[in-house]
């Protein structure tokens, strides 16, 4: 996916995932097309940071605004030490030897929202469908309303500020209490 990206000419300020996508090869393909990424990397990942010997990165002194450490098989990065209030570290790595925390936060914030936006998607368009009956034509159409739909409800929530789900829930909501009123399907007991 990324060469195509390139190959089409796209060029991205930075590139930011998840990391479950930080293997060396993909760090170094990105680094070839001359883009920044940054990713995650786990606690136990092996840096040098002091050209002392190879040490877990939970094991190194990253100060307030990153740490530069070589990475093993890669090159040097700038690492960011975070601690969530719950006490929960994470560590930020970039191939930006110079980019500033604050710049950090942001990329990390855009990731976060297309991690959230790929997570309401799939709540919403694979509930209760599996995949792979979409491979029909009722399929496909059924794949297209549901996104139709929840791109109606990622509009509405960009300008009104409720969200999708609050949305699904009132519009769910106002279905069951209508019918409720006035039901006209009897369904036979069950004892």
């Amino acid at each position: 996916m990324l060469t195509r990206v390139h190959e089409r000419g796209f060029k991205p300020r930075c590139v930011a995932f998840d990391s479950w996508f930080r293997v060396l090869t993909n760090l170094k393909l990105i680094a070839s097309y001359s883009w920044i990424w940054l990713t995650r990397l786990k606690r136990n990942r092996l840096v040098n940071a002091d050209q002392t010997g190879n040490r877990r990165i939970c094991d190194v002194a990253i100060a307030a605004t990153g740490t530069v450490v070589q990475l093993i098989s890669y090159g040097f990065i700038r690492v960011f030490k975070i601690v969530a209030t719950d006490g929960d570290i994470d560590y930020w790595a970039t191939n930006d030897l110079k980019m500033s925390f604050l710049q950090r936060q942001q990329w990390a914030d855009f990731e976060w929202s297309i991690e959230e936006y790929h997570a309401r998607s799939r709540a919403v368009l694979w509930s209760g469908e599996s995949p792979s009956t979409f491979g029909s034509c009722e399929g496909a159409i059924t794949l297209a309303q549901a996104i139709r739909a929840f791109l109606r409800l990622d509009i509405y929530w960009f300008n009104t500020g409720i969200s999708w789900y609050e949305s699904k829930v009132s519009i769910v909501r106002e279905a069951v209490r209508s019918y409720l009123a006035a039901p006209w399907l009897s369904l036979p007991p069950t004892a």
